[in-house]
């Protein structure tokens, strides 16, 4: 097909100077590759102009005054952080008072069956237990059945909890063991969403607790309507426990006004490329239990947005995705990496792989220049499936709650032609207090600090990190800070100092434009035998860069000089990557295979060396697991973080079996 052959096919306007090019090329070149040179032209000539970003992207933070080489957002017009961005909205209440205004009562919460459509409720019909708890001034803790019995049995106790909403019937009957075994006395109501049997209500009578259904509640507030007692903007909002990677659960007591200050911030960030309407929806499928679920969600509310909900089945997000067609999709590396993964591993010919690089690349200048669209030819003719995929219709994105590599989140800027923001934080800082800015769609860093955030970093010396040399722990200090962990002061002091800096455990590095880069973690570290110090999640997030690989978790030991991983293979990509080399089987025959062993661990060496790991930062064996880890065999935590003590005691075998091997 010729090149003014495709303009007509799309209803493009022909370019007579594209077309004399098409004629310049030599007769022995193939025709697709010469029009496919022409349509770059055409695509350079006709590209629009870029949004005016809202600051100086060369300068997209500040110096603070006080000596410590702290640092805000570009975007405030003083050293005081934001509080708030509505004078109306102070707390999470006011938020859905706001959206209940802004949408005239429109269309909420939307859920489906398989197969079926979504069905919406509206903003006044919603009487659900977050906002009943907010209108009241009642702090809420969210309690999730992956924690395990005995934490969960221990944030009981610990937040006082005498009443439990539930979804299922199963879970109140794990709440009913533990109390007829004595280990929560305090709690002595239950509701459950669910239908349930009369067996369940004698059951929780004999041991004391009282069980209700949802709709006698909803019955109750019915016939006994109370006037709400709307909270203030310094009363507890949420206490999140976060399951931690080691020890009991900490109750990160998090208030209203450190919600509203991060969504208001978030708000602030975008205001003048995105601001949400009635019209947007958001595709909910993080856990609900995580802050920055819970942020994404207060800022579509705010404005009178709708939120639908995944059916429960992480296999069936991309069917719910194409039926809902959401504008906002928050997403986790984990889920980036295997949309990626999930496109090369479709373009299964050395052209398509190409075709996919090279309007990539085409897109990525336009990136570069600030300029973000999903209706270019490219889009038209290489990316429509993959947006389509996605319900066609997404305008934001955002990632959160691990590294996700500069590669993968090129591509799919340009792959998915919307705005794609990056951001770092914690549960701690209630969510985000980094964020890209928009026009800034580089890769490799976390952004600037957000307009609610002051960000500062400190010396770790044992690590030779030192803020003179503008690199250290992540600090940070401001309305989203959170007040402590509930009933826990030692703690608290571990992350709070005296001053209010909130110690993320984060090591960071500030770049020439005043964005951040995550670099280390000072937690999780180790030493060698030798006296090296080793942050072995530095080490795997450069590792998950292997094309075979989907997880990897790396293991030393003081007595130990050296590290050993282990690593499970990505069932989509382990295949046809094998194939390549020269081997051809199922995948679990080709995890127990040594010699593919061999060019998997010289495929992560290599990466490794790329990426600037140190010798002896360099794993020297691996074992190839099946099984990926996960949140439902106790390997990772709601977040999807590792449990590393966990993930240790798992592989203790495996982990024994590499080292006495290395010794043989």
């Amino acid at each position: 097909m010729q090149a003014h052959e495709l303009f007509r096919h799309l209803r493009m306007p022909e370019l007579v100077d594209v077309r004399q090019y098409v004629r310049t090329l030599p007769t022995n070149t193939l025709m697709g590759f010469g029009a496919f040179a022409a349509l770059t032209t055409y695509w350079y000539a006709t590209r629009p102009k870029a949004l005016k970003p809202p600051c100086d992207l060369a300068m997209q933070s500040v110096e603070v005054e006080g000596g410590e080489h702290a640092r805000r957002s570009s975007l405030l017009n003083s050293d005081e952080p934001l509080v708030y961005y509505y004078d109306d909205v102070r707390t999470v209440y006011d938020i859905f008072q706001r959206g209940v205004q802004v949408s005239n009562n429109g269309p909420c919460l939307g859920v489906r069956k398989p197969n079926q459509p979504y069905e919406w409720i509206s903003y006044k019909e919603w009487v659900i237990i977050e906002q009943g708890c907010y209108a009241f001034s009642m702090a809420v803790v969210p309690l999730y059945d992956t924690l395990g019995t005995e934490a969960i049995t221990y944030i009981v106790n610990k937040a006082d909890l005498s009443l439990v909403f539930c979804d299922k019937p199963d879970k109140a009957k794990l709440l009913l063991t533990s109390v007829e075994k004595g280990e929560a006395p305090v709690l002595n109501t239950i509701i459950i969403m669910e239908p349930f049997g009369v067996d369940l209500v004698e059951r929780g009578k004999k041991c004391g607790v009282e069980i209700f259904s949802m709709r006698e509640i909803e019955e109750l507030g019915r016939a006994h309507r109370q006037k709400p007692i709307p909270p203030k903007p310094e009363d507890l909002a949420v206490i999140c426990f976060t399951s931690g990677t080691t020890g009991n659960p900490k109750g990160a007591m998090i208030t209203h006004q450190n919600v509203v200050s991060n969504a208001s911030a978030f708000v602030k960030t975008t205001e003048k490329t995105f601001m949400p309407s009635p019209d947007d929806v958001l595709i909910s499928f993080l856990p609900l239990a995580h802050m920055f679920e819970r942020v994404v969600e207060c800022v579509v509310l705010c404005h009178g947005a709708r939120i639908g909900f995944f059916q429960g089945d992480i296999r069936l997000l991309m069917d719910d995705l194409k039926t809902l067609q959401p504008t906002v999709f928050p997403v986790v590396p984990r889920l980036l990496n295997r949309m990626f993964d999930k496109i090369f591993g479709q373009a299964d010919t050395s052209l398509k792989r190409w075709m996919l690089d090279f309007a990539s690349k085409r897109k990525e200048a336009e990136l570069r220049s600030g300029i973000v669209r999903n209706n270019s030819f490219w889009d038209k003719v290489i990316f429509r499936k993959i947006q389509a995929s996605l319900g066609g219709k997404v305008r934001l994105m955002v990632t959160g709650a691990a590294p996700v590599s500069a590669s993968v989140l090129t591509f799919l800027r340009t792959a998915l032609g919307c705005q794609f923001y990056e951001g770092y934080g914690q549960t701690e800082c209630t969510a985000g207090c980094s964020l890209s800015l928009p026009g800034d769609w580089t890769a490799g860093h976390v952004g600037a600090p957000m307009p609610c955030s002051i960000i500062k970093l400190v010396d770790v010396k044992e690590m030779n990190y030192l803020a003179s040399k503008g690199e250290g722990e992540v600090c940070v200090k401001g309305p989203s800070v959170f007040r402590g962990y509930l009933k826990d002061p030692e703690k608290t002091a571990e992350a709070l100092d005296k001053d209010g800096w909130l110690h993320t455990g984060d090591i960071g590095k500030w770049l020439p434009n005043g964005t951040l880069k995550i670099i280390d973690r000072k937690k999780h570290i180790f030493k060698l035998a030798q006296g090296e110090y080793i942050a072995p999640e530095k080490i795997e997030n450069v590792y998950l860069r292997c094309e075979a690989i989907a997880q990897v978790f790396v293991h030393g030991e003081s007595l130990q000089a050296f590290l050993v991983a282990i690593v499970v293979p990505d069932p989509e990509t382990l295949c046809n990557w094998a194939k390549k080399k020269g081997f051809e089987s199922s995948y679990e025959e080709l995890c127990k295979n040594k010699d593919l062993k061999k060019h998997i661990l010289e495929d992560m060496l290599r990466i490794g060396k790329e990426s600037g790991l140190k010798s002896f930062e360099q794993v020297k064996d691996i074992f190839l697991h099946t099984e990926m880890f996960s949140i439902e065999n106790g390997l990772l935590t709601p977040t999807l973080k590792a449990k590393r003590p966990e993930l240790r005691k798992c592989f203790q075998s495996q982990i024994d079996e590499l080292y006495a091997n290395a010794k043989m």
